[in-house]
């Protein structure tokens, strides 16, 4: 996912002289699915083409070990190089640039069109697209949604009159007045006061809206990826990777930090942003702040003193103490290959890259995103219910047994309504908590 950038530019730069081919090798089942695989390129926005390699061939005959990885085939079609991990645009382009003379002067390089044509993928007829995360405030009765492949923010009352939006609807990274300011990709959202905070993920930088004027500004991030772990510093002057949720306690600022597989911390003065939970390193390890191990953060959510977040790599939901030296507890999940679809207690529980998390007084919400399922998690007993969904794919209301979605992202409480980012059915969809009934939210401007 965080290469695609740098390869859209990358391709941009050099038209004649590359040729692009994804490879999808599955981690989850889900991902196997050659439909959730196309909804995947279209919610990316891929042109080139992509193979779902669904039975690992392609990945043993390359001999790949590691998610992602890149791998340099010359003009006689021969292996020239492997690269495993995240790579620079800068670091990607030198190499591609000696690459391209060395096989340009040896008189071996063809250039011309690409051998596919590149595709324009179609937008469904929706207002949304891709709707990452929601954010319900009852006191106002707003509604905000992260409308993240049409990089903007909706604010909307709870029957689905859309009242304002915020960004051009452009992807990029501008500052200014709500119909000229951009974002990139935005996920998580929160609010402090008057002021709506936006995970700004694909800009990698945090970003604040003035719900009285209007007006965006950034919070932190310089606008690209940073490509190392740091300690932190001033919140404008450090590069962050890939912001995913975002919550407020006690004044501080909580952010899901996805790319570093930690949870970072931001006073709400914004004169400082450090690292709080992970060590760095991916994989599920419980324990004192800095040795614990998070694998991709990706809901997060403030309660009663704790920290509740799910690790979507690990397919768990885990907690920490807000006072007192931090400790990491695992409440559900057991590590970054153990996944499934399972209720009950314990270990018997088993989720699928679960990406949402909703507080209701003691009780947890998840969206249990590739099982397409919202459940509840019990943390005094390590407990785990399915809520709404059958498991199945599709857009259906009703109750909760037989509703449907489609791998949805972000939830969000108020009063007895659940709010829910129906990610791939570009939607919101209102579950009743007193009858579990599912229905759509009809948002019209």
């Amino acid at each position: 996912m965080h290469l695609l950038p740098q390869l859209r530019k990358i391709e941009e730069k050099y038209p004649d002289e590359l040729t692009v081919i994804g490879v999808h090798s599955a981690k989850f089942p889900a991902e196997r699915s050659t439909q959730n695989v196309l909804e995947a390129v279209r919610r990316c926005n891929v042109a080139h083409p992509v193979v779902n390699d669904y039975a690992f061939q392609v990945w043993s005959t390359y001999g790949v070990r590691a998610w992602p990885t890149l791998m340099f085939i010359d003009p006689a079609g021969k292996v020239l190089a492997k690269h495993e991990g995240e790579v620079s645009l800068d670091g990607l382009d030198r190499a591609l640039q000696r690459m391209i003379a060395t096989y340009d002067s040896a008189g071996l390089l063809t250039r011309g069109p690409k051998p596919y044509r590149q595709v324009a993928h179609d937008r469904p007829e929706s207002l949304l697209l891709y709707p990452g995360k929601v954010l319900a405030n009852q006191a106002s009765e707003k509604l905000y949604i992260a409308d993240t492949n049409n990089h903007r923010i909706i604010e909307a009352d709870f029957d689905g009159r859309i009242e304002r939006t915020f960004g051009s609807g452009q992807a990029g990274m501008e500052d200014g007045q709500a119909n000229e300011a951009a974002f990139d990709s935005p996920q998580g959202l929160t609010l402090d006061g008057e002021s709506l905070l936006v995970a700004d993920t694909e800009n990698h930088a945090l970003r604040k809206i003035d719900l009285v004027t209007g007006d965006v500004s950034t919070l932190a991030g310089v606008g690209h990826q940073s490509m190392r772990y740091h300690a932190g510093g001033a919140p404008l002057q450090v590069a962050l990777n890939s912001p995913w949720d975002l919550t407020i306690s006690d004044g501080r600022l909580f952010i899901a930090m996805a790319g570093f597989h930690q949870i970072w911390e931001m006073d709400l003065e914004a004169t400082h942003i450090k690292p709080f939970l992970g060590s760095g390193r991916e994989g599920l390890s419980d324990g004192a702040a800095d040795s614990a191990m998070l694998a991709q953060p990706s809901g997060l959510e403030a309660s009663n003193g704790l920290l509740y977040w799910v690790d979507s790599e690990t397919s768990s939901v885990r907690m920490a103490n807000l006072s007192g030296p931090p400790k990491v507890t695992t409440i559900v999940g057991e590590g970054l290959f153990v996944f499934g679809d399972e209720d009950g207690l314990g270990d018997q529980v088993k989720l699928q890259h679960p990406l949402g998390i909703a507080m209701r007084g003691d009780e947890v919400f998840i969206t249990d995103s590739y099982n397409h399922k919202v459940k509840r998690v019990f943390p005094h007993n390590r407990g785990c219910l399915t809520y709404v969904g059958d498991g199945n794919p599709g857009l259906i209301d009703g109750t909760s047994n037989a509703a449907r979605l489609y791998e949805p992202g972000g939830l969000s409480v108020a009063g007895d309504r659940l709010f829910v980012a129906d990610t791939n059915n570009h939607c919101i969809r209102v579950a009743d908590l007193k009858t579990q009934l599912l229905r759509t939210l009809e948002l019209r401007a």
